[in-house]
C-alpha cells in the first residue's frame, strides 16, 4: 500500500475544515429554478401505482419553503449551514388497516446540484430521519449534504417507536407488513415517492442517487443494492448490519449466561488494559491505540487473569464463567442450519478498545456486552446492555412472536422456518451485486475494529464473497472496503485508560461522487480526522484509514500527523 501523501493530507484537512470541493466551487451547485411551487406540493398526492412495490397511496402533510440559516454555535457545538429549500413531509399509507404510516421528509434545495442523498436510519428505526442530519463520522464544519446541493429525504421505515412501550423497540415486528417495511420495503417506497415529488417540482428527476447509512442504515444500504439494483448509482455503507440474523442470535448467546453469572462493568478495564499490553505496540507505536487489528487476536490471553479457585473474587479478576462468556464472544457462532445465502456462521468479534467510549457516557464493552447490571427479562433500556435490548426484542417479536415468550430457553432449531423466513427478508448477504455492478453502480464500505456492536469480520467476509462471486477485477473496479482500527460502532475511539481521542471522521459521500461522476475511485488511504468542535474547526490530528487488508502503521515523526503512518498488510 502507498504511504499516503501531503497533497491527500492536505484536501481532508480543507474538507475537515468545511471547505469540501464542493463548497469551494469545483463543482458548484446548478441554480434550478423550481418548476412549481412548494408549496404547491402540499396538494401532491402518488398512487400505489407509481410505487414499484405493492403499497398504499402516498401523500404530501406539508410543503414549505424554508429560509437559508447561517452556520452558528450553539452550547459549545456548530449548527451547520442550511441553504434555502422546500421541506416536504408526507406519509404512505398502509394496506393493512393494523399497521402504521411510513413517515417520510424530503428536502428540496432552491439550487439544486440535480442529485439526491438517501439517508439510513439505525438500531429498530421508529423515528423520522429528516435527511437535515450531519452525515455519519463527517467532522465539525463539514457542509450538509443539503448544503453541497443534494435534495435529501429519510424515513421512519413503516412503525413509530413513540406507539410501543419503553424497552421494547421490537413490537412492531409482530405485524407481517411493519416488518416487512422495516427489512426493506419502505426504503424502496420512500425512493419512489421522493422520486415523483423531484420530478415534479423541478420537472426532472434526479440524474444520480445515492444511499448513505450505518448500522442498520447500512444494511438498508447493502439491501437496496441487492434488492433494488437500478434505482442507486453509488452506496456508502457504515459498519452495516447485514447478517441481522446471526448477530441477533450471537446477542443471545453472549447474553444468556449473564442472567447466572454476570459479566460486572467494572472487569471491563481488565480486559482493554490485556488486550493493550498484547497488542498495541504491533503497529509500531506503543500509544493506547491497537491499529493492528488482524495480528492482535492471536495475541491475546486473558488466562493469566482467572480469579484464584475459577469463582468470582471480585473486579481485579474473571471467573471461568466469564471467561468464558469473553472467550464465547471471541468465538463465530454457529447455527444447526443454514439461513439466507447459505450463511451458518456469524463470525467472532475482534479484541482492542474495550473501554473506549461509545456514545457520550458508555464504555464500549459496558454498553454493548455488560451493562450496568446483570440482564433479567424484561430487558431495562437504563441498566441492561444494548446487545441484550436488542436480541431479546428480536427473538420475542419477530421470531416467536410472542412479547412473554423467555428467550433464556430459546433454541433457534424449535423455530427454525420463523428464523429461514426473516433471515430471508432482512439479511443483506447475497453477493450476487452483478445488476448494481452492471449499471456502474459503486460501493463504499467502512467497518470499525473496535465495533462491539457487530463484529467487523462481517463486513471482511462479505467482501470475500463478492470476490469469490463476482471475481476480482469487478471488485475493484466497484467496490471500496475500509477499515477504521481504533473506532468503536458510533465511530468514537480513544487510547486505553482514558487517552486522547483517535482520529475517525471522514466524508466518504464525495468520495462516492466522485467515482460515480468521473470513475476516479477513491484512494487506499483516506484521512480520518479529530477536528476542534466549534470554527475555524482546527484539526488536531489525523492518521490514514486504510483500505482493507491494510493498518496504519506508525514509521516516524509527529504521531498525530497522517503523514506519519504507512498503510501495511493486516495479517492474523
Amino acid at each position: 500500500m502507498p504511504r499516503f501523501t501531503l497533497r491527500a493530507f492536505a484536501r481532508a484537512a480543507l474538507t475537515a475544515a468545511g471547505l469540501s470541493l464542493t463548497a469551494c466551487g469545483t463543482v458548484p451547485p446548478t441554480a434550478e429554478q423550481p418548476a412549481t411551487s412548494c408549496a404547491s406540493l402540499a396538494r401532491h398526492v402518488i398512487e400505489p401505482g407509481a410505487i414499484g412495490l405493492p403499497s398504499g397511496r402516498a401523500s404530501v402533510t406539508s410543503a414549505v419553503l424554508t429560509p437559508a440559516t447561517a452556520g452558528t454555535a450553539n452550547a459549545g457545538a456548530f449548527v451547520p449551514a442550511l441553504p434555502r429549500f422546500c421541506k416536504v413531509t408526507g406519509t404512505i399509507a398502509s394496506r393493512d388497516p393494523a399497521a402504521q404510516v411510513i413517515n417520510f421528509q424530503l428536502n428540496l434545495p432552491t439550487e439544486w446540484n440535480g442529485k439526491a442523498l438517501q439517508y439510513g436510519g439505525g438500531g429498530f428505526n421508529g423515528v423520522l430521519i429528516t435527511g437535515l442530519a450531519p452525515l455519519r463520522d463527517a467532522a465539525p464544519g463539514d457542509p450538509l449534504p443539503i448544503a453541497r446541493g443534494y435534495a435529501t429525504f429519510g424515513q421512519d421505515s413503516g412503525h413509530q417507536a413513540s406507539a410501543f412501550p419503553p424497552g421494547e423497540p421490537g413490537a412492531f415486528a409482530l405485524n407481517d407488513e411493519m416488518l416487512e417495511n422495516f427489512a426493506f420495503a419502505s426504503y424502496k417506497k420512500v425512493k419512489d415517492a421522493a422520486v415523483d415529488l423531484m420530478r415534479a417540482y423541478y420537472a426532472r428527476p434526479p440524474q444520480r442517487t445515492y444511499y448513505f447509512g450505518g448500522s442498520e442504515g447500512g444494511r438498508e444500504g447493502m439491501m437496496m443494492a441487492q434488492r433494488f439494483p437500478a434505482d442507486y448509482d453509488g452506496i456508502v455503507s457504515v459498519v452495516p448490519v447485514i447478517n441481522w440474523t446471526g448477530l441477533f442470535h450471537a446477542f443471545v448467546r453472549n447474553q444468556v449466561p449473564q442472567h447466572d453469572d454476570w459479566l460486572q462493568a467494572g472487569k471491563i478495564p481488565l480486559i482493554a488494559k490485556a488486550t493493550s499490553d498484547a497488542c498495541d505496540a504491533l503497529d509500531g507505536l506503543a500509544d493506547g491505540v491497537v491499529n493492528n487489528y488482524m495480528a492482535c487476536q492471536a495475541r491475546v490471553d486473558l488466562q493469566p487473569l482467572r480469579c484464584p479457585g475459577g469463582g468470582d473474587a471480585g473486579l481485579q479478576c474473571l471467573s471461568d464463567a466469564q471467561l468464558r462468556l469473553v472467550r464465547g464472544i471471541h468465538s463465530p457462532y454457529v447455527f444447526p442450519f443454514p439461513i439466507a445465502n447459505g450463511l451458518t456462521t456469524y463470525p467472532q468479534w475482534l479484541y482492542g478498545h474495550e473501554d473506549s467510549l461509545d456514545g457520550p457516557s458508555a464504555l464500549n464493552m459496558v454498553r454493548w456486552v455488560s451493562g450496568t447490571a446483570a440482564p433479567v427479562a424484561p430487558p431495562d433500556a437504563a441498566r441492561h446492555s444494548t446487545q441484550w435490548i436488542y436480541g431479546s426484542n428480536w427473538i420475542r417479536y419477530a421470531v416467536a412472536r410472542d412479547k412473554d415468550y423467555d428467550v433464556r430457553r430459546y433454541r433457534p432449531q424449535e423455530f427454525r422456518a420463523q428464523v429461514q423466513k426473516t433471515s430471508a427478508m432482512i439479511d443483506a448477504t447475497d453477493p450476487d451485486l452483478s445488476a448494481f455492478f452492471a449499471r456502474g453502480g459503486k460501493l463504499i464500505v467502512r467497518e470499525n475494529a473496535a465495533d462491539r456492536a457487530q463484529s467487523p469480520l462481517m463486513g471482511i467476509q462479505y467482501h470475500g464473497a463478492l470476490v469469490a462471486r463476482m471475481g476480482a477485477p469487478a471488485v475493484e473496479r466497484s467496490v471500496r472496503l475500509y477499515v477504521s482500527p481504533g473506532s468503536t460502532h458510533s465511530g468514537n475511539s480513544r487510547a486505553v485508560g482514558g487517552g486522547a481521542p483517535v482520529p475517525t471522521m471522514v466524508d466518504l459521500l464525495d468520495p462516492l461522487d466522485r467515482w460515480v461522476s468521473t470513475g476516479a475511485a477513491p484512494a487506499d488511504a483516506l484521512v480520518q480526522t479529530v477536528n476542534a468542535p466549534l470554527p475555524p474547526f482546527v484539526v488536531q490530528a489525523s492518521r490514514p484509514m486504510c483500505r482493507y487488508p491494510a493498518y496504519p502503521h506508525y514509521t516516524g515523526g509527529d504521531r498525530m500527523q497522517a503523514s506519519s503512518y504507512q498503510c501495511r498488510a493486516a495479517t492474523p
